[in-house]
């Protein structure tokens, strides 16, 4: 049997707790990401990392985030709550964001560690930052930042 994650065994422990104190919404909502994680676990059939772990939490924030969209335009506030408060659940097991200054900060080092000077060298930056900053902000708001930097 495949050894489980960090995040994962942490959300596992937390639903166990989450049983035993009787939070019924709270262990429905953490199983619900410990099954993503396992199916992601096994689909990718190799022992996760960390930054697998992420990805998975950050598309299933994105999916809350589109939800409660959707539940508030059909008028389902009841929904839109329950997925306002899974999207805050899952932000508690991810690092905390990069700020503005921190990202532009890595985008020069980046930069400068890559010898890039032109736009068509975007790929060498991202291939040197992505794994700095993967979980920790969005891969749009970083590409913007090295095709500014860079001038395209």
């Amino acid at each position: 049997m495949k050894e489980l994650g960090t995040i994962e065994a942490r959300i596992k422990d937390d639903a166990v707790a989450a049983l035993k104190a009787g939070d019924k919404r709270l262990r429905m909502a953490l199983n619900t990401i410990v099954a993503e994680l396992k199916k992601a676990r096994i689909d990718g059939m190799k022992q996760p990392v960390e930054a697998d772990e992420l990805a998975v939490l950050k598309r299933e924030r994105k999916r809350r985030h589109e939800a409660i969209e959707l539940f508030e335009k059909g008028g389902r506030a009841e929904l839109a709550e329950q997925a306002r408060n899974e999207e805050r659940l899952l932000a508690d097991y991810m690092p905390e964001e990069l700020s503005e200054s921190e990202l532009r900060a890595l985008v020069d080092d980046a930069v400068a560690a890559s010898g890039a000077a032109s736009p068509r060298e975007i790929g060498k930056v991202m291939a040197l930052l992505m794994p700095k900053v993967a979980g920790r902000a969005d891969g749009k708001l970083v590409s913007e930042l090295v095709r500014s930097r860079l001038g395209a």
